[in-house]
């Protein structure tokens, strides 16, 4: 009786002898494989295919008044890659993030803590090239030099004129 194997692990017979580790399957970057990498493989970069990586989701909260959005980038991710993804959904978070009460007072601020914990990890990478005919993500500016991470000074400035309004107005 054979053992059933995952369907892009090579067979015993296709050129590994039986009981050895089996090559990796020839996945492209950005495909998920359960159950592999078997132990003792380090992770590959689901963008660009460099290894170390890290695993770990990137995530960006959009608060839209009454409805709220919610994305997610799954790892592993590389130095570079993960620095891209978190610098990314950190800007649509900073921008779009706290457009609705509840996003303001938690979901923003903690998806915003969420993705800091993940460019920690991803910053401790080593810094590596990606797979073969590959590129990694650009990084771009950091979070803080673009325009648009500072379109939350809006809702800011608004509820601080706010409850100034109401302060002022009800004595």
């Amino acid at each position: 009786m054979s053992t059933p194997q995952h369907p892009n692990q090579p067979s015993p017979a296709a050129g590994a002898p039986y009981g050895a580790p089996a090559a990796a399957p020839h996945v492209p970057p950005g495909y998920y494989v359960p159950g592999w990498p078997p132990p003792g493989i380090p992770l590959q970069c689901r963008m660009c295919g460099a290894s170390p990586a890290e695993s770990g989701s990137v995530r960006s909260h959009q608060g839209l008044l009454i409805v709220m959005r919610f994305q997610s980038v799954p790892g592993p991710l590389c130095h570079t890659c993960g620095r891209a993804v978190v610098r990314q959904m950190s800007t649509v978070t900073l921008a779009l993030g706290w457009w609705s009460p509840l996003s303001v007072v938690a979901l923003a601020p903690i998806t915003l803590l969420t993705n800091l914990l993940a460019w920690r990890r991803f910053t401790r990478l080593p810094k590596s090239a990606p797979a073969p005919g590959y590129q990694q993500l650009p990084e771009g500016r950091p979070l803080f030099r673009r325009w648009t991470t500072y379109i939350a000074v809006i809702p800011l400035v608004w509820a601080t004129w706010l409850i100034t309004e109401i302060i002022t107005h009800s004595s």
